[in-house]
């Protein structure tokens, strides 16, 4: 458990490790790239590269924080991956009921299994639930999302590696958009993002720009910092309404 750079989070916790590579999204995987750095610095959990494992010893991690805190949830792998039993997923969501005071995002590639899961059980209040959509053969994605009852639900498009077309985004409360970064990544279209852009503020959703990734806006590859994260001449870190209420009560801890 650790803070993190991830720009529209504020902490990770891994109850579980590893995972396979899914859509086209996984291509260039940070996430197993880090697994392989941290498995040769002998760092715990990762004796197995990017093997899918569970760590009950990690379980209860965010009881031990009381502030307020926003956590991503298996940063380092899919939370409804194949190989995770939901015996084991129970425990995970009990932590998060134990714990009302953060809130928890939750992103997976993997909507079935997300979907079997919470056909017989609620959402805790304190989950935001997300898919990842990479491309326009992936936002099918949305549509299940959308059934699923929860506080905040949001979309992911990161890495955005082809135009999604059009998005419908009822029910959806936040879209996070993103290039790839890295030595292999692919180019993002300027006009794919503003088309995503768009549509988010058409239809009342909260948008953000993460970063345009190894490849800046004019085209040319350099590193991501140099890049940034200007779209349409501004920054967009817009928040699901509901970081409003969260933000507030952090004052208060």
């Amino acid at each position: 458990m650790k803070t993190t750079k991830i720009e529209w989070t504020e902490a990770t916790w891994n109850p579980s490790v590893g995972c396979t590579k899914k859509t086209d999204g996984c291509k260039n995987c940070y996430a197993e790239i880090m697994a392989r750095r941290l498995q040769a610095m002998g760092a715990s959990g990762y004796e197995d590269g990017f093997e899918f494992k569970i760590l009950p010893e990690r379980l209860h991690q965010p009881t031990t924080i009381k502030k307020p805190t926003k956590f991503f949830v298996n940063s380092m792998s899919d939370l409804f991956h194949e190989k995770m039993p939901f015996s084991y997923l129970d425990e995970i969501f009990e932590t998060i009921k134990n714990t009302p005071q953060h809130h928890y995002q939750i992103l997976t590639k993997r909507e079935k299994k997300l979907q079997r899961y919470f056909s017989k059980r609620a959402v805790p209040p304190n989950v935001w639930l997300g898919v990842t959509v990479e491309n326009g053969s992936t936002k099918h994605r949305i549509d299940v999302l959308r059934g699923i009852d929860a506080t905040v639900r949001f979309v992911s498009i990161e890495p955005l590696i082809g135009d999604v077309g059009k998005l419908d985004l009822s029910g959806i409360h936040w879209v996070i958009v993103g290039g790839e970064s890295g030595v292999c990544a692919r180019p993002m279209e300027p006009q794919w993002a503003v088309n995503v852009q768009k549509q988010c503020e058409k239809q009342n959703v909260a948008f953000f720009f993460k970063q345009w990734g190894t490849w800046g806006a004019d085209g040319v590859k350099r590193n991501k910092k140099e890049n940034g994260n200007i779209l349409l001449g501004k920054v967009w870190k817009e928040e699901p309404k509901i970081c409003t209420d969260f933000k507030a009560k952090r004052k208060v801890a």
